[in-house]
């Protein structure tokens, strides 16, 4: 259920700001709503968060099983966090200057060692040498008047020096090489290397400082959590609104005012404390222009869908329906309809039952995200069993009391058989896969009409009712629709009677009495002349609205095609390794094939639950209740 809310509205003084905060946060039962304020301190705060930070990603590598880690106070670990920030710097400038020399290095490779020191000096005894490299058809229309002394010659370039004694050199073919003139390293190669040498060791230096701050690590992680708190305490106390009040020019009180939100029973708590501290205080009842916290509150066992929902950021607004219970039990089925194999099951159930069974021996909490794994993996068991499905093997290899657990309408042991209904003669039947997809589609009538008997609860005492009765009728036709059009329309005919009752027909009634009562009242809100006028406004929509009732039903069959594609996966895995199985020195390679190919298998399931299975949670069965997911969690300033 969702917890009721009361709405807050807090005035102090301004001067109290700090101590009011404080004393709201040892109460620990008002979610506050404030935007977030600015200051200094809040500045210093979120920049001391991002110097750790920097610091623990910069020693994460550096963290082993094995460190010992020591707890310093808050300016003990920010005072290291600045050291590995400096230390990080120093790295990244040195590993700066050697890719710098190691590009140097690269470019002057082919001319050998040089040392632009010496060559400087028989400058500046007129003997400049300029050194050039030219590709071989155009050194060889160089003018021969040009003396050139060759370092290097290849097929298709030419390395060459030309000697400046002092002899006038035509300055027009200077300027024309200019472009392929060598420029001389402002190191020599030596020094270039010894430096590279320096850097490195300085890098190793640095990395074995930074390692020995591992030991920090744990106690940043704490100090940021205490920043946190802290940042949190100085947004709320910069983010309040104030006022000043003024009788005259002489006496002038500054006020401060936040809103919040409350669950209705600590209101009395709030109230005692507000009386206590001489606090300014409204309570009222929120309304849907508020932006309400949800607080869920169910028994232990629904409870274990929250790791899910958490893992997907879902929270209903506070308008909205809490759905934990029907998620946790329609999702268990579509996870084992999905994964569908009963070996699966097993491991998965005993994955999970591990870590549960080792919490029990150490008489500490099980965790809930354990138990609702472990009950995943009991569903993929059941659905295996009744399906008689299991590590994709053909049903005739499996033991025969394997085969009798399982339910024959639905059991890949009569895969082949035609089951006929009583009311067909025999004339006409069933196959397995048509008797899955009834189920699916069976589910889909189940789920959705959950969700409009809700909505119809709702709206009880209201005409609007009705038009979640209309919608109800509508969801019955066109799941009979859907079974004729989609299973088999021998077997589900629209001249179909049974027991005097014309099924076909019924369901066509229902359609459109259930479309004439969802047009009528839909939108009621007082005035069915509105409602109607309200519909006729949308009537594309409204018309979009049948067809996306039997789409929806429709939807379900995913479970099925998912469900089959899984099985043929495991069927596959199980053809390539079965002959290597027969010969013993390959089997190996056929125990390597078949783990990874389940295990693959598994992976692709999983990924179907979340795209699949949850969808038909989150999106057809809540776009049937009008939900949006449009909630943020209730979170209390403590």
């Amino acid at each position: 259920m969702i917890v009721q809310m009361k709405k807050v509205s807090l005035i102090i003084l301004g001067d109290k700001k700090s101590e009011t905060l404080k004393t709201l946060r040892n109460l620990g039962i008002l979610h506050i709503e404030i935007a977030e304020g600015s200051s200094n301190t809040l500045t210093q705060l979120k920049n001391n968060v991002t110097l750790l930070e920097g610091a623990i990603s910069t020693l994460s590598e550096r963290v082993t099983k094995f460190t010992k880690h020591e707890t310093v106070d808050l300016d003990k670990a920010l005072s290291v966090a600045r050291q590995v920030a400096a230390l990080n710097d120093k790295a990244k400038q040195c590993q700066g200057e050697r890719i710098t020399l190691n590009n140097e290095l690269d470019r002057i490779k082919s001319w050998g060692d040089i040392d632009p020191e010496a060559i400087k000096a028989l400058s500046q005894k007129n003997l400049n040498i300029m050194a050039y490299e030219l590709a071989k058809s155009e050194y060889d229309k160089l003018d021969t008047a040009i003396t050139t002394l060759v370092l290097e010659k290849t097929k298709s370039t030419v390395k060459f020096a030309i000697v400046d004694m002092g002899d006038d050199i035509d300055e027009a073919l200077l300027n024309a090489l200019a472009p392929y003139k060598f420029k001389l390293p402002e190191l020599s190669t030596q020094k270039i290397r010894q430096k590279i040498q320096k850097l490195e060791l300085t890098l190793l230096d640095i990395d074995s400082e930074l390692s020995s701050y591992a030991v920090f690590t744990q106690s940043m992680k704490d100090a940021i959590k205490s920043i946190e708190k802290k940042i949190e305490f100085e947004i709320y106390k910069t983010g309040m609104n104030d006022e000043q009040l003024s009788e005259n020019q002489e006496k002038c009180v500054s006020i401060a005012h936040f809103k919040g939100y409350i669950e209705a029973d600590n209101v009395e708590k709030l109230t005692q404390t507000a009386k206590s501290n001489s606090w300014g205080l409204v309570i009222e009842d929120p309304t849907e222009e508020d932006n309400v916290p949800t607080q869920l509150k169910n028994n232990k066992f629904v409870s274990l869908i929250y790791p899910l929902t958490d893992f997907l950021g879902t929270v209903p607004g506070y308008f909205e329906y809490d759905i934990s219970g029907w998620f946790l039990a329609f999702i268990l089925i579509f996870f084992g309809i999905i994964f569908g194999d009963g070996l699966y099951g097993l491991l998965i159930t005993a994955v999970a039952a591990i870590p549960v069974i080792k919490s029990l021996i150490a008489k500490k909490p099980v965790s809930p995200t354990f138990l609702l794994v472990g009950l995943f993996g009991i569903s993929t068991l059941i659905w295996g069993t009744v399906t008689c499905t299991w590590c994709g093997l053909p049903a005739e290899q499996l033991p025969q009391w394997l085969q009798k657990l399982s339910i024959p309408v639905i059991s890949n042991v009569y895969a082949d058989k035609l089951w006929h209904p009583f009311w067909t003669g025999g004339d006409v039947g069933l196959t397995t896969s048509q008797n899955l997809q009834i189920f699916c589609f069976t589910l889909a009538l189940i789920q959705l009409s959950v969700a409009h008997i809700k909505g119809a609860l709702r709206s009880k005492g209201s005409l609007k009712m009705l038009g979640d009765i209309g919608s109800l009728l509508q969801l019955f036709g066109i799941y009979y629709l859907v079974l004729s059009l989609v299973v088999n329309p021998a077997v589900f005919s629209f001249s179909l009677v049974l027991g005097g009752i014309p099924i076909g027909t019924v369901s066509i009634a229902l359609i459109g009495i259930g479309f004439a009562l969802s047009f009528i009242f839909a939108n009621y809100e007082g005035s069915i002349i509105k409602s109607i006028l309200s519909s006729l406004i949308n009537i594309v929509s409204v018309l979009l609205g049948v067809v996306n009732v039997f789409s929806d039903i429709v939807s379900y069959i995913r479970l099925w095609a998912v469900g089959l594609a899984g099985a043929a996966i495991s069927a596959t895995v199980n053809e390539l390794a079965g002959p290597l199985l027969g010969n013993l020195l390959f089997a190996v390679l056929a125990i390597i094939l078949l783990v990874f190919g389940h295990g693959l298998n598994m992976i692709l399931n999983v990924l179907s639950v979340i795209v699949h299975g949850i969808r038909l949670n989150t999106l057809e069965f809540s776009s049937h209740l009008d939900m949006s997911w449009s909630g943020h969690k209730f979170k209390p300033f403590k």
